[in-house]
């Protein structure tokens, strides 16, 4: 009975320790699965928040270059707001230097003594220039009056049958005058 007994302790005690080691090897690996599934799970949300960083960094350049952009369409705007109240001062500067009067038709005598000494040429002129202009010019043959209703201020000198023209009306002076400016207006709004 004693041998029965140890046999027993014995298959006992192998069964036990059989059973230990199973479960410290099942441990064991669910230990591994476990620190595996962490390492996975860690792996994965640095890569996640990389992923984010990224983006974020990508919108935020977007931003900027929206900023820039907008500023850079605020700035022409602008620019082109200023020039076009510069042309209008001018042009009304221009407008009421050349309108009709003894200054303009004492200029218009001038153009007419230099520009027609070897031809015939016409002025042209608007319908409020054009009376007083052709009493002053009837003296000068060379000359011919043009009345052209939609001229404003100023005048048009024309030789060489009508191939050369020298414009001096208030449009014209204006665009000239505000092409001298405008570079320096450029500048100004930089």
């Amino acid at each position: 009975m004693e041998n029965l007994d140890a046999l027993l302790n014995k298959i006992r005690s192998e069964g036990v320790d059989a059973a230990k080691a199973e479960a410290t090897d099942i441990v064991a690996k669910a230990k591994a699965e476990a620190a595996d599934i962490v390492a996975k799970a860690k792996a994965e949300a640095a890569d996640t928040v990389a992923k984010a960083k990224t983006e974020a960094e990508r919108a935020a350049q977007g931003a900027e270059a929206t900023i820039r952009q907008a500023a850079r369409d605020v700035l022409l705007k602008l620019g082109q707001d200023v020039t076009a109240l510069l042309e209008r001062t001018l042009g009304g500067a221009v407008d009421e230097a050349l309108k009709p009067g003894p200054l303009v038709e004492r200029l218009i005598a001038e153009a007419v003594e230099t520009y027609f000494k070897d031809g015939v040429g016409e002025v042209t002129v608007g319908p409020e220039l054009a009376v007083a202009l052709k009493a002053t010019l009837a003296i000068k043959g060379d000359a011919t009056v043009v009345t052209d209703p939609q001229m404003g201020t100023g005048f048009r000198i024309r030789l060489a049958g009508g191939r050369v023209e020298h414009d001096f009306s208030g449009e014209a002076v204006t665009a000239a005058l505000a092409g001298l400016l405008r570079p320096q207006l450029a500048e100004l709004l930089k």
